[in-house]
Formats: C-alpha cells, structure tokens, sequence
C-alpha cells in the first residue's frame, strides 16, 4: 500500500549499508521510488552491481555502489568522502548492515563474536561518525536510521553477540540524538520482528531443526511475517522532512510478537549437540558461498 508522493524523499541522497540483498535491497528500492538516491554498500561488489541494477532497472539510474568493508574506519571515511566529492553530501543514512548466525554462546570463537560485532556495532558507529562529522562542518541537516532487532529490550538465546551490537546501537541512537540534536541531526532506529530474506533466513535457520526452533508465523499475534513495504514506509517517514520533532526513538515493527512469545530463538534450547552440528555445518557452507561471491 502507497502512503507517500512519490516524491517524498525528492533531494535526498541516502546510503543503505548492507544494501545488496535483503531488506537493505528492498528498502532501497522504495526509496528510490520516492524520489531519492541510493548508495549501495556491502562487501561483494558483484551483489551489489546486481541490486542497483534491479533498481535502475525499474527506476532509472538513481542506484550507486561502492565495496566497502564498514568495520575498517578508514575505508569508510575514504568512501563517503567520495560520495561528497562524487555526488554531493548525503541527506540520510541507513545503518542496515549485519551479520548473524545462530550458535550456543558457549562454542562461539573470538573471531565469530568480532565478525558480528565488528559489523553491527563498529561499522555503524563508523558510518554514523563519518556522516556525523562532515554534516556538523558543513551546516547540514542528516538523518540516520539504524535497523535493531528486538532482542535489545528482550535478548535473545542463541545470538548474544548480535543482541548484544544491537543494543549498543541502541544506546548511539539515544546518545547522539541529544548530542547532536542542535546541529539539526536526526538520530532514530527500527525494530523489525521477523521479515524473511534469503542469506539472513538461511544463516538463521539452516536446517528443519532450527527453523522448528526459531519463530513461526503463527507465533506473531498477526498471523503472518512482516513485508518489506511495511518497513520501507517506516523509513521513509523517518528519512523524510515531515517528522523532523522524532530523534532518539527505536520504533518497533514486529506484529506485536515481541509482546506476546518468547525470545526469537528460545526454541532451540531443546536441540542436542547433533542438531546444532548440522545447524554449524549449515552455516559454514552458506558463509563459504557468500566468501567466495566477495571474491568474484
């Protein structure tokens, strides 16, 4: 369903991290089609080519891409600096970026833990700093919207490390909406229940026994899965010019799920050590695939 002009976010120019595949793509996809322009960024450039060209495909060439590796602060900085040089100053950013997977807390890796942590929580802090930075500068007005989870007011077994980021992204979004309110810089964020997507729905449930475990859709109060639409008019309301007196604010977007179930993955306390072998393997494969596509 249409709530806005299609020229809602007409003169804004908007980078969506993560935003080759899954609810980055589609959000990006309805932002263009209100009017703005997009930068696509993630670590595959091949993803990402494919995504803009979906979307200019069906828009006209409004989409951009750069590979760009958001837990390294300096290539951050080097990349939004070239989209001001480039195409000019963004209006808003879109700190969708994550990485996941289900695992028991007790079998995590170091380098498994910093892989989710140094993407959700590190690079959105790095981006959000990156734009930050140069709008105060410059005099300009930004929007940024974060996409938490959420586990941030709950937790959630089987994804400490990401409940965890998230909450610390929770705790930005508080913090620099006061610090930076006077400089005309909106800091909020979304809290999406369950909305299906390829890579992120297959890293979160990789075999039968674990999408048993995890949420289903005759959990959710509403009965059903939220869609991409639903959650694109959220942030187009948050990005655009009509809602400039909300900073500071998570939203939630979830079916009331949150209020009424358990934590997302509370099920799969009832796996054995079999299962989440599987579950291990599952994920490592579909991990080695994405590896090897960033490699294209």
């Amino acid at each position: 369903m249409a709530l806005f002009d299609k020229n809602a976010l007409a003169g804004k120019r908007i980078l969506v991290t993560g935003g080759g595949t899954g609810l980055g793509k589609g959000v990006a996809d309805f932002l263009v089609a209100h009017g703005a322009e997009v930068h696509l960024w993630g670590r595959r450039l091949e993803v990402l080519r494919q995504a803009a060209d979906e979307i200019n495909g069906r828009h006209g060439q409004h989409a951009h891409v750069q590979a760009v590796d958001i837990r390294k602060p300096e290539l951050v900085d080097v990349a939004v600096g070239e989209i001001w040089a480039k195409y000019g100053p963004l209006t808003g950013l879109i700190n969708n970026a994550a990485a996941n997977f289900i695992a028991p807390t007790k079998d995590l890796s170091p380098r498994g833990f910093e892989a989710i942590t140094g993407t959700v929580m590190n690079g959105a802090f790095f981006t959000t700093q990156a734009c930050g930075k140069r709008w105060i500068e410059q005099g300009l007005k930004g929007s940024v919207v974060s996409t938490l989870v959420t586990w941030i007011w709950t937790g959630s077994a089987f994804v400490t490390p990401s409940a965890m980021a998230k909450a610390a992204v929770n705790a930005m979004t508080m913090s620099l909406a006061v610090e930076w309110a006077r400089y005309g810089i909106r800091i909020n964020a979304v809290a999406p229940g369950p909305f299906p997507t390829d890579y992120a729905w297959q890293m979160l449930s990789p075999t039968e026994d674990s999408a048993v475990g995890a949420t289903q859709a005759s959990e959710v109060p509403m009965g059903r899965y939220g869609e991409i639409s639903e959650l694109a008019n959220l942030m187009i309301l948050l990005l655009s010019d009509g809602c400039e007196y909300i900073t500071g604010e998570t939203i939630c977007i979830d079916g009331g799920h949150h209020l009424a179930a358990p934590s997302t993955f509370a099920g799969l306390t009832k796996l054995n050590d079999d299962a989440w072998r599987k579950i291990r393997e599952a994920s490592q494969a579909a991990s080695a695939t994405s590896k090897a596509q960033r490699n294209v």
